[in-house]
């Protein structure tokens, strides 16, 4: 059967394109490697501690041992599943900031400044408090208040005025500096994924999901992509786009569906006896990722999640809470606060983002500790460092090579010194004093500027927001064009985060949402041609 469109990734992007395509009168075909999302934890908010590290929902990724992070080799979680990456997240509606974007437009890229995305971020937006300059209401992707409490971050609110920081209510205005409660993309206590926001949503006979749909190459005539080759059930299809053809497997997926298909570094697609259809270096290169530095105290006196789901009455607790009122660390996400700040003074606009949360573990998936703690991440938001995404085989089933390159440059080792001294500021303000915190990591050992950016190699870990891998541009090395055509392809676009030119100064889904919707928009017009 013929498609006018066919989509590979079910995620973010995916999802949005689907429905703007299909409900504009095309034939939209959308193939996703995952399974449904009928699995329960993806719609419980905490359920992310079960989705993630779990071969039914993310992709089991892990990167290289990395330099950076004293050889570490670390994991790489990306959703595996309708939905994608929204489905396993952490919930938070975070755009950036105004001069990302401007900055994209400054580099050559027509229509992507702030005033140019704002009304995409807008278009699918149903904000808790109604539609404003700011925010829209009525669209399909909720973004609510979170459902629960702590007078212990309240307090670190407070601690962080102290420090200098001023108060925010909404990150999302274009000026993200300050500190404050983030907003979640859940309605009514469940996550919402863009499975359930924009394709069941979508209305008409126009669109069709594969799941469990393996793409192994993007089919070719010349220099024109026809179609797309995919395993399910052990058996491989080949369907054909008349229009054409999406990725957005997302910034490792994509370079590697991309590589596996004769379209990048020509030494790297020779190495793995793939045939040579377009010399592309950048594919798979600029890799940009938040490192987050996960710093925790010890607390006396505090109340924390740590204590409460430490006991089985704690745990009746909060499972009752959720059960009977959608609320309680059962609907949290990940980390509940934020803020944004300048590592130093000479700093433009805020390079650090915190995320902080009222417990402690020795690694992610670890049980919590037995007692009081806090736990403030913080994570350079405009990395110097890039690093590449590479196939290290021409099997489609096997994994890429991913290799972030932490803390590569003197830049962001300076920052992440920086990072850690202003947090232990901010944990000596006042407001926790009461708490008499006994900082567990990094450690109060590291002193020198040598001691703590060791330390911070130690206690690095991804926030999950890989970027950039197959960027648009205005130079004739960008991969894509500003309408997110690939140079020198016909019939291909890319779609997803992987086309971000530099990474945005917060977290990626909403942006990567705003790029499908900017994208639809530019899609329907060539239809329409």
């Amino acid at each position: 059967m013929d498609w006018d469109y066919i989509i590979v990734g079910a995620g973010s992007a995916g999802g949005v394109l689907a429905k703007r395509l299909a409900e504009g009168g095309h034939k939209t075909l959308i193939l996703e490697a995952g399974g449904q999302d009928n699995y329960h934890w993806v719609h419980i908010p905490m359920g992310y501690l079960y989705c993630i590290g779990n071969p039914r929902t993310d992709w089991m990724y892990k990167t290289a041992e990395e330099p950076g992070l004293g050889g570490r080799s670390i994991l790489y979680p990306r959703g595996k599943v309708l939905g994608g990456c929204s489905s396993i997240n952490g919930m938070l509606y975070l755009r950036g900031q105004s001069a990302d974007y401007d900055d994209w437009r400054q580099m050559g890229l027509p229509g992507w400044g702030w005033d140019d995305v704002l009304p995409y971020f807008k278009k699918s937006e149903d904000y808790v408090d109604g539609a404003s300059d700011a925010h829209g209401a009525g669209g399909e992707w909720r973004v609510e208040n979170q459902r629960l409490h702590w007078d212990l971050l309240d307090d670190w609110i407070t601690a962080a005025e102290e420090a200098g920081f001023p108060r925010t209510s909404d990150f999302n205005t274009g000026d993200n500096e300050g500190v404050g409660y983030f907003r979640v993309n859940q309605r009514n206590g469940w996550r919402m994924n863009t499975a359930k926001a924009f394709i069941r949503t979508t209305s008409g006979p126009n669109l069709r999901v594969e799941t469990h749909a393996h793409t192994t190459r993007l089919l070719m005539d010349g220099r024109r992509v026809t179609g797309v080759e995919y395993r399910r059930n052990g058996q491989l299809h080949q369907v054909k786009a008349r229009r054409e053809v999406i990725l957005s497997a997302g910034a490792v997926n994509s370079p590697a569906i991309l590589q596996l298909s004769g379209i990048g570094p020509a030494d790297l697609l020779r190495q793995h006896g793939i045939e040579v259809v377009q010399d592309s270096a950048e594919v798979g290169a600029n890799l940009q990722d938040h490192l987050q530095l996960r710093c925790s105290w010890r607390l006396t006196g505090a109340k924390t999640l740590n204590t409460l789901a430490n006991s089985l009455f704690g745990k009746m607790m909060i499972g009752m809470d959720y059960t009977f009122r959608r609320r309680g660390p059962m609907s949290m996400a990940p980390s509940q606060l934020g803020a944004f700040t300048k590592s130093r003074p000479d700093v433009a606009t805020p390079d650090l983002e915190y995320h902080v949360q009222p417990l402690s573990l020795d690694a992610f998936g670890q049980p919590l500790h037995n007692f009081p703690a806090i736990t403030a991440s913080v994570c350079n938001l405009r990395p110097e460092s890039r690093g590449r995404i590479e196939i290290t085989t021409n099997d489609p089933m096997a994994a890429p090579r991913i290799a972030p390159n932490y803390l590569s440059t003197e830049g962001d080792r300076r920052t992440a010194i920086d990072a850690i001294r202003q947090v232990r500021r901010i944990m000596e303000q006042p407001a926790m004093s009461r708490y008499a915190p006994d900082e567990l990591k990094p450690g109060a050992a590291a002193q020198t500027d040598a001691e703590v950016a060791e330390a911070a190699g130690q206690v690095g870990t991804t926030i999950f927001h890989p970027t950039s891998t197959v960027r648009m541009g205005s130079d004739d090395a960008a991969p894509l064009d500003e309408t997110l055509k690939m140079r020198g392809i016909g019939g291909l676009r890319v779609v997803d985060a992987s086309v971000m030119p530099r990474i945005t100064s917060g977290n990626t889904n909403a942006p990567t949402i705003m790029i499908a919707e900017k994208a639809s928009d530019m899609i329907l017009k060539d239809a329409r041609a």
